[in-house]
This record gives C-alpha cells, sequence and structure tokens, in this order.
C-alpha cells in the first residue's frame, strides 16, 4: 500500500487547493460557531498521542484494522534508507506513538484525573488517520480533518448538546439543498463482548447522517465509557462522567458540496455562508 500513496488531486493523502481550503474553513467557522453558542470553549490537541493513551480506548482491541503507529528510526549503526517508498522493520524502533483515528480522544485525555462541571462543554479539531482497504478522494482519505462538539457530565447534558446539533446538522443541510439520512450505526468506542455493546444493540448510541451514501456528521453517546477510562468525575456528585460527540469529517463535506454545485466551489462557498444564517434557530 505505501508504494501506492499519493498526495496528488485525488490520491490518499490530497493536499486541498486554494478554493478547497477556503471552503473547508468556511465550514469550520460555521460549526465552531454553533460551538460557541453552546458554550463550549476551544482546546488544541497534537496530533499523535502515547499508545498507553489510546490502548484506554480499547482502540488497539476492537479496531487494530484502522490504526497507524509510529516509532523513530534506529540510527544505531549506517542511516537507514527506505526502499520502494518504506523503511524495514529493523530500520525502525519499537512503535509507541498512536495516529488517532478520531478527534474526540483529545476531550477525554485533557480532563483526565479531574472533576468538571455537569454542563461541559468542548470542541476541537485534529487529523484524523484510518488504514483503510480503499480511498475514495475527499470521500475517504487517510488523513482528514475532524472537528467535534464534545459533551462532559450529566447524561441530561449529553444528550440536550446531541439534540440541538442533530437539529442544527439537519437545519443546514436542507439549506443547502443536501438530502441527508440520520442511520444506526455500530460504536467504536465500546468493547464488543461487555454489557455495554449489548446495550448498544438494543438501544443504538451512535447515527450518522449520510449524504450520497457518505457518512459527513454522526452524533455519539457514549454513557459513562470514557468517564471511567479517564477517571473524569461530575462536580457535587464524585459520579463518573457521561460523554457525547458530535463529528464532522470536514473533506467528506467538501466532496458532497462539490458533488452539489457541479464542482463549483465559490457557488458551494457562498451557499455555505447563506445556509449558516438561514439555518439559525429562531
Amino acid at each position: 500500500m505505501t508504494a501506492t500513496l499519493s498526495t496528488a488531486q485525488g490520491g490518499a493523502l490530497t493536499i486541498l487547493g486554494p478554493d478547497q481550503t477556503d471552503l473547508l474553513r468556511d465550514l469550520d467557522r460555521t460549526i465552531t460557531g454553533w460551538a460557541a453558542e453552546a458554550g463550549a470553549r476551544e482546546i488544541m490537541p497534537p496530533p499523535v498521542y502515547p499508545l498507553s493513551d489510546l490502548e484506554k480506548f480499547d482502540v488497539y482491541a476492537n479496531f487494530p484494522h484502522l490504526q497507524f503507529v509510529g516509532g523513530p528510526l534506529d540510527v544505531t549503526g549506517a542511516p537507514p534508507a527506505p526502499v520502494g517508498g518504506a523503511f524495514a522493520s529493523r530500520d525502525v524502533d519499537p512503535p509507541f506513538l498512536g495516529l488517532p483515528h478520531s478527534s474526540c480522544y483529545g476531550a477525554y485525555l485533557y480532563f483526565e484525573q479531574q472533576a468538571v462541571a455537569p454542563d461541559t462543554t468542548i470542541t476541537l479539531i485534529n487529523r484524523c488517520f484510518r488504514n483503510e482497504t480503499k480511498y475514495e478522494g475527499l470521500r475517504r482519505l487517510l488523513s482528514f480533518q475532524m472537528r467535534e462538539i464534545v459533551a462532559i457530565g450529566t447524561f441530561e447534558h449529553t444528550q440536550d448538546v446531541i439534540a440541538r446539533f442533530t437539529d442544527r446538522i439537519e437545519r443546514f443541510a436542507k439549506e443547502l439543498g443536501l438530502e441527508l439520512h440520520k442511520e444506526a450505526a455500530s460504536d467504536p468506542f465500546f468493547e464488543r463482548d461487555s454489557g455495554r455493546a449489548l446495550l448498544q444493540r438494543l438501544s443504538p448510541v451512535k447515527h450518522e447522517f449520510q449524504a450520497d451514501g457518505l457518512a459527513i456528521a454522526s452524533v455519539n453517546t457514549h454513557r459513562n465509557f470514557f468517564g471511567e477510562r479517564c477517571a473524569i468525575t461530575v462536580e457535587g456528585t464524585g459520579e463518573h462522567a457521561f460523554t457525547g460527540c458530535v463529528a464532522f469529517g470536514l473533506e467528506r463535506w467538501l466532496a458532497v458540496l462539490g458533488d452539489r454545485f457541479g464542482g463549483d466551489l465559490q457557488e458551494a462557498r457562498a451557499a455555505v455562508n447563506a445556509a449558516a444564517v438561514n439555518a439559525a434557530p429562531a
């Protein structure tokens, strides 16, 4: 796979052009505006984490096929050189860094071992990395940007944030002329053989918003999974915090908007900015 990767337009690691970048920035400003209205403060996570941090969330047990890991080159001897676009395993020290496949992990690690207000809301954006079986331009990339709004505190707070953003997503898409389908989906955060996994099958906790068969946003209820794993408690009660998140794959939005407006990104940009105003709650 390494030898076939490309940063050219349409490649698995596509470099966005100026018009694409402008549209993505407008989209992100719209979403962060929604987050600010919901009282969210922004944090800035690193692009990689210690493996020990991501291991807390069962990512290597539940979704090993999606994961990328990294470590330094072994330079104790002659400097190694890549062959055919890859280093040999003997040239790399044991990997100790994990490349996240979702942005929200940074929120739980930031609040680890802390007590939070029952209505805590934050937002963050990060590069996500996924080892897919195939890549499809902006629809499915090896590395893409995911903006998230994360609710931490009481269960009622997480459900309020999810309901509010579900409405915003649906209003925004309607203004843009995008036909969205809300579909129940599997959740990557729970242990597969646990009581939580059974509860999820009985009552889905992840819903995707799909446009032309592509998931461009999702709302997720994690119950107290991350609160327990990161020892996050709620002020005043000492109970483990509940969490929920709303996620937007920004390059995927570019893909569906490009299709919607026939590749005219200036028209798409004008439509996004108009929809941001028209879709605002009364």
